[in-house]
């Protein structure tokens, strides 16, 4: 039986083409986007549920009742915005690598889709999926117009229940959707939504050092070749396209310098 929910689309961006196709770049890119949807994710909770993550976009949904104000779900999207940027910049101090992957982490970015409407609970084995027309607006919503790096783009039914503050902020964009055509919506730049703070963050080596480690331990399963690092991530998809990657050159072109020397393709 269909049921009314709150979706929201948490998408992680900015990663650029030119970024080289080199195992430790992509392996380093994969945990630090890990990273980031970690924190996402736990600022997210309790009050929307994970429904799928999706390479680099996490998809979360709350169930409501049909004519329920929507303003504390997007008051968690600027709950969401904070943590993300506090990680990043968590992130971005406590850098010990200067490979690709790690330098270009400051150029991230986080954009969010929000859309209200009926879904369904799919059951697949022991899992439960959301499907439904409007699980397809969402993320044909991903692909639009905004003007923006950051920004919170919501769709009528959200718009016409959020706060009078939220909608004072808005500006409206009409998107030609494949398969539902003209759709309206309406998008709030997240600096205007979610104004960033400066939070005191200083420095530590040993934190750095614990930092790095977990790192190159979490990444060896790519490093090895077990896995293959930044799969499904939608952002990356210009990044190497038509090439491999190089064969394994060894963890220890990603010691932190000066340690060790880079080793480059």
């Amino acid at each position: 039986m269909p049921r009314r929910a709150f979706m929201l689309i948490a998408d992680i961006a900015g990663y650029t083409r030119f970024m080289k196709v080199h195992r430790v770049n992509l392996s380093h890119a994969q945990y630090i986007v890990a990273q980031l949807l970690e924190a996402v994710i736990d600022a997210a909770s309790p009050k929307l549920r994970l429904a799928k993550l999706e390479g680099d976009a996490g998809f979360f949904f709350a169930e409501v009742p049909p004519d329920e104000s929507l303003a504390s779900h997007l008051d968690r999207v600027r709950l969401i915005a904070d943590a993300f940027r506090r990680r990043k910049t968590e992130l971005e101090i406590d850098r010990l690598c200067n490979c690709d992957g790690c330098v270009q982490a400051s150029q991230l970015r986080i954009k969010f889709i929000a859309h209200e409407g009926e879904v369904a609970f799919q059951k697949i084995k022991r899992h439960s999926e959301l499907a439904g027309v409007d699980v397809i607006l969402v993320h044909r919503l991903l692909k639009n117009d905004v003007p923006l790096p950051e920004y919170l783009l919501m769709s009528e039914p959200v718009t016409s229940r959020a706060s009078e503050a939220v909608r004072h902020k808005c500006t409206p964009i009409e998107h030609d959707l494949e398969g539902f055509g003209p759709t309206p919506g309406f998008y709030v730049d997240l600096e205007a939504l979610a104004p960033a703070a400066d939070a005191p963050y200083a420095p530590s080596f040993w934190r750095k050092l614990v930092g790095w480690v977990a790192m190159t331990w979490r990444s060896l399963p790519y490093f090895l070749g077990l896995r293959t690092p930044c799969e499904g991530f939608t952002n990356l998809g210009a990044i190497g396209e038509g090439k491999s990657l190089p064969p394994y050159a060894g963890v220890v072109s990603s010691a932190p310098p000066p340690a060790a020397r880079k080793r480059e393709d």
